[in-house]
């Protein structure tokens, strides 16, 4: 048994409040949390606004099933939303 962590940051250079990142995250929470039954979390730059930073976790059988969620969910960020993808840190252990 594998287990998979990721953390991310992402940048939507259209937002211009907390607010407005607030409803652009728990969005994007709900959708990895119902599309993959991962445990997903804000955990950092909660005060800056135009900076997104999640973390995941997940459990794979394998170090191929490993990589496929993470691709999957890359994949995933990537198709459902307009913010972009500036770091990515993956382990698996």
């Amino acid at each position: 048994m594998r287990i998979v962590t990721l953390e991310l940051t992402l940048r939507a250079n259209w937002v211009h409040s907390l607010k407005e990142k607030r409803m652009i995250l728990k969005s994007l929470l709900a959708k990895l949390k119902n599309e993959f039954n991962i445990s997903v979390a804000e955990i950092g730059l909660q005060d800056t606004h135009q900076l997104l930073n999640i973390g995941i976790a997940a459990i794979a059988h394998n170090n191929a099933q490993a990589d496929s969620i993470i691709e999957n969910i890359l994949h995933f960020i990537e198709c459902n939303t307009e913010a972009e993808l500036i770091d990515i840190v993956k382990e698996i252990l």
